[in-house]
């Protein structure tokens, strides 16, 4: 079957001229497996990084963790997030470790700034320090922790690939993407878990096979999801990118975030699976190529006012705050007549 192509680079226009240009892989499938659309390499291999963290949390639901802990749906999506370390998540975190008997030094994540504004602000007006709760994937490692209690597993070195923790959720992301064990790859991520490494194409499938799970009524995917889509907030924060995406879309979209240029993405009720990579990770470029794989999939939704027109449109400033270019979609003829007339 052919597919039909997408173009989702994204350029840089300073004036008349492409200044920078950003290449953009995607893969987008539906549950059956079929490669619906795609853009440059759709079998790029790349790292899931959090795009992975619904299928890292999904064994704790199916093997009753949430029932046992006494955990809502707050909880799920922050076992979920890529959170802006706002208030509001910080404090469900820590309450998170607290009911495990943990306290902030059982988590194997470092501390980091908050990843939003608010939080940051809310963080130095307070005078306090950056804890390991302000990790954006505090969450995770809450409830990473939570299973491994339910497991009877030890608590310690459950970050660690050989722990059966990382081994169990190394199995889970095979079974959910279509590929033997051995096939996917293994590192360790940013917030030192285990990270896994795939094709986009597979990335997509897992996101599509997801939503097919829910449409079919499979409890766990449901309250995966569900704890997603309904407490966008807890997914991200205040102006975050996912958070406003999966608002704006009336909960038909599941969107997560993961770093050096990875996205991946579901239309619910259509069983469709995303996965967008940026070729060299720049976020500038990340967030335009999913909104214009969504809007070419039929969102059609009005970006720019759902809180996300710095998302949709930028423009280009300078010190003094003129608009000097722009940054859009573009493929290769984007400023090549200009380009060569310079040189003529």
């Amino acid at each position: 079957m052919n597919t039909i192509p997408l173009s989702l680079d994204v350029v840089i226009l300073r004036g008349p001229l492409v200044e920078s240009r950003h290449r953009v892989h995607a893969a987008v499938v539906d549950s059956s497996g079929t490669l619906l659309r795609s853009a440059r390499d759709p079998q790029l291999v790349s790292w899931w990084r959090s795009c992975a963290k619904p299928f890292q949390a999904l064994p704790l639901v199916e093997e009753g963790g949430l029932e046992q802990f006494g955990w809502s749906t707050d909880e799920l999506a922050l076992a979920c997030a890529s959170h802006g370390g706002e208030p509001e998540h910080v404090a469900l975190a820590g309450a998170m470790l607290a009911g495990l008997g943990l306290e902030e030094g059982d988590l194997a994540c470092g501390p980091h700034e908050p990843l939003s504004a608010r939080g940051s602000r809310v963080l130095r007006e307070s005078g306090h320090r950056v804890t390991r709760l302000h990790n954006n994937c505090s969450g995770k490692h809450a409830a990473m922790l939570a299973r491994a209690i339910l497991r009877n597993w030890p608590i310690e070195g459950y970050q660690n690939l050989e722990h059966p923790l990382q081994q169990s959720i190394h199995e889970t992301v095979a079974r959910w993407t279509g590929m033997d064990k051995s096939r996917v790859a293994t590192a360790v991520d940013g917030c030192g878990v285990t990270v896994f490494g795939l094709p986009l194409y597979n990335m997509a499938l897992a996101y599509a096979k997801l939503a097919n799970a829910v449409q079919k009524g499979e409890s766990a995917p449901r309250d995966v999801v569900n704890a997603m889509t309904g407490n966008p907030f807890l997914v991200g924060g205040s102006e975050r990118f996912d958070s406003l995406v999966m608002k704006a879309c009336g909960g038909r979209v599941l969107c997560k975030v993961g770093a050096e240029g990875v996205h991946t993405l579901a239309i619910l009720d259509q069983s469709i699976g995303i996965a967008v990579k940026v070729e060299d990770g720049h976020q500038r470029a990340q967030y335009l190529a999913v909104l214009a794989v969504l809007s070419a999939l039929g969102e059609h939704v009005d970006w720019s006012s759902n809180g996300l027109s710095e998302y949709s449109a930028r423009t280009i400033r300078n010190t003094r705050n003129e608009s000097v270019g722009e940054m859009r979609i573009g493929d290769e003829s984007v400023g090549a007549a200009v380009t060569e007339s310079t040189r003529s």
